[in-house]
């Protein structure tokens, strides 16, 4: 059989993996890949029009945006349009009131304090008996002039009401008797009441005046009060109807809010052709970038943003996931080909759009990434990287898009990658590819019709066939791919897949017949060892098959010294009975790392050859250890006979040593009973376990004890009773037996 050398063991790529930088470097690598393949579908289609030009076809917008200046123009019209609010002032008809009433109060008050005045000089007269005294009082009385009543009267009243009162009005009302006063008083603020209770714009105070002076005019007062009553109540009108300017503003923000932003909706047709472009019509073909003076960096930047956005969140992923790819750079690298291969294969299909078959892009194998990731390395990074595609094509697929992303697209692309993964499980038949093939085209024929039923287009039968025939074809295209390419990543990164683990069983495997030929009863042990060590592993969710084949290979290393080992010890003498312990401890712990050299110069994978070369551990070499402590009076060391690691650092390898132990210790036992054995194999595992032994792996005590009873449940079957043949029959079967 040919050696088939991977990556791994390739001297360029030894001295490369383990650089601090690679993994910078990969991701780097990754993203340049990414924006080399979209960058040619974000490139800005501009077109060379100018204004008063005749458009030569249908010009669509390519996304969506605001018509900001349309807008604008909207809401101000709206604004505009919005009358002034007028409200009615109840207050100024209060305060009009209040200020007439407070000019027949000033009035009153001034004639009081004359009246006052004038009682005080009678009583001084009265009393004045001489003459020159009484001259005094007569020079007192005459001071005390209209002017000054009249002055008197405006001091007491507001500068506003001074200014609309005449000197005349004041002396009318400072000279009429109480009672025409009293009367004057009542009738004007009547009047001025009735008319300012009702709505009184600006244009109509004349109007409204007027009708307060009809109002106060009456026959029961002399003219000249009746001048001032009217003079008074025109005062007393104002216009109560006003604008309400918070009302207003209110108004307008409403209005101006009602307006709907001008939209230019991905696809709307701006331009027909043989329509001339207008300042207008250029005005929109330049918002939507279609024109010759805009920015074309913005794109290429924006793509630039979304790829490093992509990167950080894949490379954060990849390292914080509890898989290989978390350490393994081989394992990283593969990931990056799957990746890369795969969007290179939807670029390609991409490109068949300019073959203008409807739904030909529907044909795009996305299935294959996902299940060669499942395959190879996890479903869980199958998935996440399903969602990486689906952006990816989103703005992969836009040739036949009005926009920069085709979302139909990206829901198919999710969608079919997820499908690989949820259907494809760890079996190996490449019956299960096949039905998973048919699981992904189910999938895919659904998700079209969705995305076609969402479109409530006009769809002929036609159409909507070749749509459903493309994304079923897909899935059978992606099965085959991956079918093909498996062997070239499995041989290619020493990944050690189903395929490979069932390749590595057979029989005829050089390694495995060397060991049946020279080591007849080391390949014995091994196989019951890789039963008890696969029940095992299932029991508790680890790679079981991993388990069986490693336990096939554990042993390679006594077909070295075969006869060292007591399996192989058939009628001959041991060995060990003449040479001394510590070259028997040298020849049987010798035996796990010869059988790892053996391993890796078969290029045999590393899983297996950890299996064999921790199978042991560090678990001390017990009986040559006692025996060594007998023959020799010196102090023996128990450090000298322990195998010197390493322990088994994943349940596979630590299930195959207590596989490996248990069978040894129960294949020495004379009598086994399935009390006996359980009391045996529960005591092994926890001797490894004080022994540290599990130390380096992740099993936990729950998962021993299930180790423990499903190996009993396997070694039960395996050293079953047998019945006893009657003495009487011996003859005849021995007879047959010949």
């Amino acid at each position: 059989m040919a050696k088939r050398s991977s990556i791994d063991h390739q001297s360029w790529w030894k001295k490369l993996q383990n650089h601090r930088y690679i993994r910078l470097f990969f991701f780097l690598l990754l993203g340049i890949i990414t924006y080399s393949l979209l960058v040619s579908n974000i490139i800005p289609d501009t077109l060379e029009v100018e204004q008063g030009t005749v458009s030569d076809n249908d010009i669509r917008s390519p996304l969506t945006i605001e018509n900001k200046a349309e807008t604008e123009r909207l809401e101000q019209e709206a604004f505009d349009a919005v009358e002034p609010v007028y409200s009615m002032r109840s207050r100024y008809s209060q305060n009009q009131i209040e200020r007439i009433q407070d000019i027949f109060h000033s009035i009153k008050q001034v004639r009081a304090e004359v009246a006052e005045r004038e009682e005080e000089i009678d009583t001084i007269t009265e009393g004045s008996e001489e003459e020159e005294e009484t001259n005094n009082q007569e020079e007192l009385i005459e001071e005390f002039t209209l002017e000054e009543k009249i002055d008197r009267t405006r001091e007491l009243l507001t500068e506003q009401t001074n200014d609309h009162l005449a000197d005349e009005t004041l002396e009318t009302l400072l000279r009429v008797s109480p009672e025409d006063l009293q009367i004057a008083q009542e009738t004007t603020t009547s009047a001025v009441y009735d008319v300012m209770t009702e709505e009184i714009e600006m244009a109509q105070v004349d109007q409204a005046k007027d009708e307060v002076e009809r109002q106060v005019d009456i026959q029961s007062v002399s003219p000249t009060l009746t001048r001032a009553m009217k003079e008074i109540s025109r005062f007393g009108i104002m216009a109560n109807y006003m604008i309400d300017e918070e009302a207003t503003v209110e108004a307008r923000e409403q209005a101006v809010e009602m307006v709907e932003p001008v939209m230019l909706r991905e696809g709307h047709l701006i331009v027909e052709e043989g329509q001339v472009i207008t300042s207008d019509v250029y005005q929109q073909l330049a918002l939507v970038g279609l024109t010759e003076d805009i920015n074309v960096v913005y794109p290429y930047l924006g793509l630039a943003i979304i790829v490093m956005l992509l990167m950080g969140m894949l490379s954060y992923y990849l390292n914080d996931a509890k898989t290989t790819l978390q350490t393994n750079n081989t394992h990283l690298l593969m990931y990056g080909v799957i990746y890369s291969v795969t969007l290179v294969l939807l670029k390609l299909v991409s490109m068949m759009h300019v073959i203008d078959v409807d739904g030909i892009t529907y044909i795009a194998p996305v299935a294959m990434g996902t299940i060669l990731i499942t395959t190879l390395l996890q479903s869980r990074v199958a998935l996440f990287t399903s969602m990486v595609f689906a952006i990816v094509a989103s703005i992969m697929f836009n040739n036949q898009a009005p926009g920069v992303v085709d979302y139909s697209h990206g829901i198919y692309v999710f969608f079919s990658g997820v499908a690989g993964v949820f259907f494809l499980n760890k079996s190996h038949r490449i019956i299960r590819m096949l039905q998973t093939g048919m699981f992904v085209s189910l999938i895919n024929v659904l998700v079209v019709l969705a995305i076609i039923l969402l479109k409530n287009a006009q769809f002929g039968w036609i159409e909507i066939g070749l749509n459903l025939a493309f994304a079923a074809i897909a899935g059978f295209i992606a099965v085959v791919l991956t079918v093909g390419l498996l062997p070239f990543f499995e041989a290619g990164f020493g990944i050690l897949s189903t395929t490979k683990l069932i390749e590595l069983s057979n029989p005829n495997h050089p390694l495995l017949r060397k060991i049946l030929l020279e080591a007849p009863g080391t390949y014995h042990h091994s196989v019951i060892v890789a039963n008890l060590a696969e029940a095992a592993c299932e029991s508790v969710g680890a790679n079981g098959l991993l388990a069986r084949v490693g336990a096939y290979y554990h042993d390679i290393g006594k077909t070295r010294r075969p006869h060292f080992f007591i399996e192989n010890q058939m009628k001959i003498e041991n060995p060990h009975d003449t040479i001394s312990p510590k070259l028997s401890k040298t020849i049987i712990i010798a035996h796990p790392y010869d059988g790892a050299e053996m391993l890796k110069s078969y290029k045999i994978p590393k899983e297996l050859i950890d299996i064999a070369e921790q199978h042991h551990g560090t678990t001390l070499l017990k009986y040559f250890y006692h025996k060594a402590k007998q023959e020799s009076d010196e102090v023996i060391s128990e450090k000298d006979f322990r195998y010197p690691g390493p322990k088994a650092t994943n349940k596979e390898s630590a299930i195959v040593g207590i596989a490996d132990c248990v069978e040894a210790a129960v294949r020495s036992m004379q009598h086994p009973t399935n009390e006996k054995i359980e009391m045996l194999v529960r005591k092994i595992v926890t001797d490894r376990l004080e022994d540290g032994q599990f130390d380096e792996c992740d099993l936990t005590l729950k998962e021993l004890n299930m180790i423990s009873t499903s190996m009993c449940e396997t070694l039960q079957g395996t050293f079953h009773s047998r019945i006893e043949y009657p003495e009487d029959d011996l003859p005849k079967v021995k007879e047959e037996t010949k």
